[in-house]
């Protein structure tokens, strides 16, 4: 007769698992719970261009704390403020083993739900937590998130040039360092739409700067890819990233007119507000469809992914709220046969680069991820930053997120203000228009 001890003895466990729950006994046996003692929020910009807010989670444990990011390029001092006056103090005097429980309690917080401010004040302290956890057990954070499922975490490298030329030479670079995977830009977002200022149809008054046409972006962009196909052959893997810019009968136009260049994936070729359409064009070409750069919230990846819509979900770890979201994405990819693309270039940072490849590492529906290299001093500032070898990413193997964070250095360099900021992510028309982002 089977017992409920024999049942259980004939459990097979992971050695990797009951490892790591030894470690942690041992590590608890007969001391206080846990508890987060303080919180240092963390304003730095080694370089104008990039704004980042950083936490560091002290616990009543002498010497053990963990480090997260709350990177909003764009909305930083608004981050900061919500750290600082909102959300640490509430913080402090909880248990910081309770990763899944602080990531609920935290998502209701605030009441008003799922916006970029709160979800990556939250992904901070998620990400600061599972740190933590990985530094008192011994291990890096992707033994306790499974264990490796891949040796190490491929990356899509950024190609771009003024001409179809420029951008086969960028492509062959890119070959060269052993990246099998390229995105391909025509002068960046836009690129190969555009018409030069005060060329084209103008009102007489108004608007006379460079202005994007999107019937001109599908014929250049669609032949482009042909070409590089052309002299590439099919090896490489190519991507391309639209970046929102056209309306729903022309990205549908644009992705059949690329199914001949056989891509990897082509990225964003709606804005958020129309993903309805990922229906259609699923219906007349198998291009493959990656979105989600701008989401943050479940009703805008869940029906896509549910319903087989997309091939790779685009979102930022940071900023759907860090590692703990991130793994239960990945599972909804998994039963629908959906892979992840995570967004980690640009300005985002090491701490975030180094959350999505913990989950990477350990996820069956992984697809590949964005590369993001860092300037010199970030890596001093931010010793155990992951390194790009042949087209790879490698975290240092440390325990926890295998990162820290020179405050010295980081205080060196105050955050910056940049009144700028947001005017790359909005171009115009002929007539003087928005055209989305």
């Amino acid at each position: 007769m089977l017992t409920r001890r024999s049942l259980l003895k004939g459990l097979v466990v992971a050695p990797w698992l009951l490892r790591a729950q030894e470690i942690c006994a041992q590590a608890s046996r007969g001391s206080a719970p846990l508890k987060i003692k303080d919180i240092k929020v963390i304003a730095t910009s080694p370089r104008p261009y990039l704004r980042w807010v950083f936490i560091k989670v002290l616990t009543n444990e002498d010497g053990l704390y963990g480090l997260g990011s709350a990177n909003c390029a764009y909305l930083s001092w608004a981050v900061k403020a919500a750290l600082e006056k909102h959300f640490v103090p509430s913080w402090i005097g909880k248990e910081a083993d309770r990763i899944e429980d602080l990531w609920q309690w935290n998502y209701v917080r605030s009441y008003w739900r799922n916006g970029p401010v709160t979800n990556v004040v939250q992904a901070a302290l998620d990400s600061a937590l599972w740190d933590i956890k990985g530094k008192r057990a011994g291990l890096p954070v992707y033994e306790l998130l499974g264990g490796k499922a891949r040796d190490a975490v491929p990356l899509y490298a950024h190609a771009g040039g003024a001409s179809v030329q420029a951008c086969l030479e960028g492509v062959q670079k890119y070959l060269a360092q052993g990246y099998r995977h390229v995105r391909v830009q025509l002068g960046g977002y836009g690129g190969g739409g555009f018409l030069p200022p005060g060329k084209g149809s103008r009102p007489e008054t108004g608007f006379k700067g460079q202005a994007f046409d999107e019937e001109l972006y599908v014929e250049t962009i669609s032949k482009l890819f042909l070409q590089l196909r052309e002299k590439l052959g099919a090896e490489p893997k190519l991507l391309h990233d639209v970046h929102e810019h056209l309306t729903p009968s022309a990205a549908l136009n644009l992705a059949k007119r690329l199914e001949p260049a056989n891509m990897f994936f082509v990225e964003d070729i709606l804005p958020p507000e129309q993903i309805d359409y990922f229906k259609q064009i699923r219906g007349v070409t198998t291009t493959p469809m990656a979105m989600g750069e701008l989401f943050t919230h479940p009703h805008e990846w869940r029906p896509l992914i549910a319903e087989r819509l997309i091939d790779f979900i685009r979102c930022r770890v940071g900023m759907i709220g860090g590692i703990t979201q991130a793994k239960k994405i990945a599972s909804l990819c998994e039963q629908f046969g959906v892979r992840t693309a995570w967004q980690e270039g640009s300005d985002n940072d090491p701490i975030n680069q180094l959350i999505a490849y913990h989950v990477d590492l350990t996820i069956p529906s992984f697809g590949i991820q964005e590369e993001n290299h860092f300037p010199e001093v970030v890596h001093e500032m931010m010793p155990g930053a992951a390194q790009i070898r042949g087209g790879y990413l490698y975290c240092s193997e440390k325990s926890g997120l295998g990162i820290d964070l020179n405050e010295e250095i980081a205080a060196r360099f105050p955050m910056a203000d940049d009144p700028k900021v947001s005017d790359w992510t909005t171009v115009r028309g002929v007539d003087g228009s928005l055209v989305k982002p």
